[in-house]
């Protein structure tokens, strides 16, 4: 079988002679099964793979570490549980089926029907799942591949229900009107922890001064005088309903061409040509001020009156110092205006139209008017100029498209009710590198409420009913929701607790009675990910078996994602359910990077496959280096 010592060894063919016979001669189970009979248990959760696209060799290094501290702790006799895991819910499934069939938006989804789009992207996970299990064995990881986990399951769905509905019990779900990260392409918004880690890009965007003239008249007021603002959203200028200052800064009224301009005494760069300092002030002296609108003439604007008012936001770092509020299309200035009582204007649709009410706008898509705005302004004698802007900006982490920022209503699970307990839990773990609990904790400090729903069709079910008088239910489980349908549950019967079918049912509210439905969002797909140290571990159904692998030993995947993903997620589901830890200890690692630097990713275009580098140098070599590296 081996190659003769002198002979030039081929290694790729020297590794498939050895995984042919230790196919043959049936090795690994019997290796994994040694330890049967042993007293000692290490308990690992295997943090699930994406099941949607071959592996990277980016994937191979967090695969290998895995192997590698199975394999230890079997030779140190330790009974181990062996089991892989499939993430297999989500926008990311959504968007390559897209891509496969062409579409271009949500509403050929509906076109298709939402049945068989589900399953297809059923379909692809398998697809996938089988494929990376076959790559899997080719690096020489051992694992009971037939007991692989899929987050798609109804097992995993329904544990989740059971978390959701504690959740529900502790009053820590609500629905909730704010402005969120919205990707008009998909058609949904985006959890802050999905966006601050992979969604920002360095993107250039206009910067747009304009102009809004102050309408209040006095006696230290002269003709033609402005506020001068600063945006790179110009789309947003439809929806302005105030302009914020910082009361303690220093402010200017400069004249410039018979026109004046009030800005932050700091930010006097901006302006182009020639001006002279006609008076300083600090900001409180500018807010009251009453001024015109940019787009006053719309007939959502029709009535409104637009104040200046005082924000200890405002810094003298970029802009103009005095900056547009738009609530309805900003998470800060909708913040803003709820303390000063200003009611939004939400000018986007789910798929980033103007809706009604916004005149000529109406019907045109949020990416295609910024040269029309610049029409209009300049009609109106308010634009003063635009520049080249180049920043962070976020974009949605699947498809690439730009986010805007939508008023929306969504479901959230409260954050504050759980950070004291969170925080107690998370410095129960042992951290490897130990700078993963100050990353940790430092997230969960400042963590938002965490956004739970999407307006999309293949994922986890929201078990959320609502009723005509406002309330809602949250369904633990498959058993409860058959004692409280009252139709539909024969068309649901027999099929996943996925959209359509979970649609159908409508149930009984147990106290009020009143007959609702459910909502059409599904979930959060970390949600999916961070229910598996219980899903997996029969959490529901033999409370025995889990006690005896719960919480695990070890978990590892890459940061720094995960520590505001599937850590972060692991983490609050386990607090909520049991108040405890979900692991005893969590080693990270780095994410691999090219010879630029950059990291590794599919969607860059940089990502080595996991064949060529197999076909090429062997794993084992792979597996080497990836050992041989500083983890941190």
């Amino acid at each position: 079988m081996f190659q003769s010592v002198n002979s030039k060894v081929d290694f790729p063919e020297l590794e498939n002679e050895i995984l042919n016979w230790w196919e043959e001669n049936n090795i690994p189970d019997k290796y994994m099964s040694k330890n049967e009979n042993s007293d000692k248990r290490y308990s690992f959760i295997d943090g699930p793979i994406t099941a949607n696209n071959p592996m990277g060799v980016h994937h191979a290094w967090g695969r290998s570490y895995k192997d590698l501290f199975a394999r230890f702790r079997t030779m140190q006799g330790y009974k181990q549980r062996y089991q892989n895991g499939f993430d297999g819910q989500g926008l990311w499934i959504e968007v390559e089926v897209e891509k496969e069939l062409g579409f271009q938006s949500k509403t050929d989804i509906e076109k298709f029907g939402v049945g068989k789009f589900v399953t297809k992207c059923k379909e692809r996970v398998q697809k996938f799942a089988d494929i990376i299990t076959s790559q899997s064995i080719r690096l020489a990881q051992w694992n009971h591949w037939d007991n692989s986990y899929h987050t798609m399951s109804d097992e995993n769905n329904y544990t989740i229900w059971h978390f959701l509905k504690t959740c529900q019990e502790r009053d820590l779900i609500y629905q909730g009107r704010d402005v969120m990260p919205w990707c008009p392409r998909c058609s949904t918004g985006l959890s802050e922890h999905e966006i601050v880690t992979e969604g920002y890009l360095e993107t250039v965007h206009p910067g747009l001064f304009v102009k809004f003239p102050i309408l209040d008249s006095g006696s230290k007021r002269t003709p033609n005088e402005s506020v001068l603002i600063w945006t790179t959203t110009p789309w947003t200028l439809s929806s302005n309903c105030a302009a914020a200052v910082n009361e303690d800064m220093d402010y200017v009224k400069v004249e410039q061409d018979g026109e004046f301009y009030y800005l932050a005494k700091s930010r006097l760069n901006i302006l182009k040509g020639e001006h002279e300092i006609v008076s300083e002030m600090k900001g409180k002296d500018l807010v009251g001020l009453r001024y015109q609108g940019p787009f006053d003439e719309l007939p959502v604007q029709k009535g409104r009156e637009h104040r200046v008012v005082a924000w200890d936001e405002v810094s003298e770092g970029e802009g103009t110092g005095i900056v547009h509020i738009a609530p309805g299309a900003g998470k800060e200035d909708f913040a803003l205006g709820k303390k000063e009582g200003i009611e939004p204007i939400a000018p986007l649709n789910d798929l980033g139209d103007f809706i009604e009410g916004f005149d000529w706008l109406t019907g045109l898509n949020v990416y295609d008017v910024n040269d029309k705005i610049y029409e209009s302004l300049k009609s109106k004698n308010v634009f003063y100029r635009v520049e080249k802007y180049t920043h962070r900006y976020p974009h949605c982490w699947r498809c690439g498209s730009e986010l805007v920022f939508r008023l929306v209503n969504e479901w959230f699970i409260k954050m504050d009710p759980l950070r004291e307990s969170l925080a107690r839990v998370t410095q129960n773990i042992n951290w490897v590198p130990e700078f993963g609990m100050k990353r940790e904790l430092d997230w969960l400090k400042n963590m938002d409420d965490w956004m739970i729903s999407k307006k999309r069709y293949y994922g986890l079910a929201l078990p959320i009913w609502e009723f005509e008088d406002g309330s809602f239910y949250v369904v633990g489980s498959k058993e409860e929701l058959q004692n409280l349908a009252v139709e539909g549950w024969e068309e649901f019967e027999g099929n996943s607790p996925h959209r359509p079918w979970i649609d159908k049912v409508k149930i009984k509210h147990p106290k009020s009675g009143l007959i609702g439905k459910r909502i059409i969002d599904v979930g959060n797909p970390w949600l999916d990910a961070g229910i598996v140290s219980f899903s997996t571990l029969k959490y529901r159904n033999d409370r025995e078996y889990w006690n005896e692998w719960f919480p695990a030993d070890w978990i590892s995947e890459s940061f720094p994602g995960q520590y505001r993903n599937w850590f972060y997620s692991l983490l609050t589901m386990s607090t909520v359910l049991e108040d405890s830890e979900p692991c005893k200890h969590i080693f990270s690692y780095a994410l691999m990077r090219d010879q630029h630097g950059e990291e590794m990713h599919k969607s860059k275009g940089n990502a080595i496959w996991f064949e060529d580098a197999a076909d090429k140098m062997g794993v084992d070599a792979m597996r080497w280096q990836f050992a041989s590296q500083n983890p941190a």
